[in-house]
C-alpha cells in the first residue's frame, strides 16, 4: 500500500513539475523571450524523462491505478488533462514560431533575389559564365538573420 501511495504521489509531482515548466516556457515563447525559454530546456528534458518513467511503470502495473479512490482518480485525471492542454499549447506556439521564422527567411531571400537580378550572373558547367537565368541564382544567408 505504501508503494502505491508513493508511485501515485510521484506521478502527481512529476506531472505538476512538467506542467509548471510548460507554463513558464509557453509564457516565454509568447513574449518572445527565447533566451529564457532556452534556459528551461534541461529542466524540461529531465521532467519528460521522469514522466515517461512513471507512466511506463504505471502501464506495467495497472493495478496501482485500480486501487485508487475515486477522488484520487479524479485528481489524477484533472492534472493529466491540464498537462495535455499545456502540451498542445506548447506545440502550437513552437510550430507557429517555426513557420513564422521560415516565412520571414523566405521573404528575405525572395527580396534579395529580386533586388540582385540586375547585379548577378549565373554559372554554367565547369564554372563558366552563362546567360542570366532569372530565379536560378544562389544566395547564402547568415543564419542570424
Amino acid at each position: 500500500m505504501q508503494e502505491e501511495i508513493n508511485i501515485i504521489e510521484n506521478y502527481k509531482n512529476v506531472v505538476l513539475d512538467l506542467s509548471e515548466i510548460l507554463e513558464e516556457e509557453n509564457a516565454f515563447l509568447t513574449e518572445y523571450k527565447m533566451k529564457e525559454a532556452k534556459n528551461l530546456l534541461k529542466a524540461k528534458e529531465e521532467a519528460v524523462i521522469a514522466y515517461r518513467s512513471v507512466v511506463a511503470y504505471l502501464i506495467k502495473n495497472p493495478q496501482e491505478l485500480e486501487q485508487m479512490s475515486v477522488h484520487e482518480k479524479t485528481k489524477i485525471k484533472e492534472i493529466s488533462f491540464h498537462l495535455d492542454d499545456l502540451l498542445k499549447e506548447n506545440d502550437i506556439i513552437i510550430k507557429t514560431r517555426m513557420e513564422t521564422s521560415k516565412s520571414v527567411m523566405d521573404s528575405i531571400v525572395n527580396l534579395i533575389k529580386i533586388s540582385n537580378v540586375s547585379n548577378s550572373t549565373s554559372y554554367g558547367s565547369h564554372g563558366t559564365m552563362s546567360p542570366l537565368e532569372k530565379g536560378q541564382n544562389s544566395i547564402a544567408l547568415n543564419q542570424t538573420l
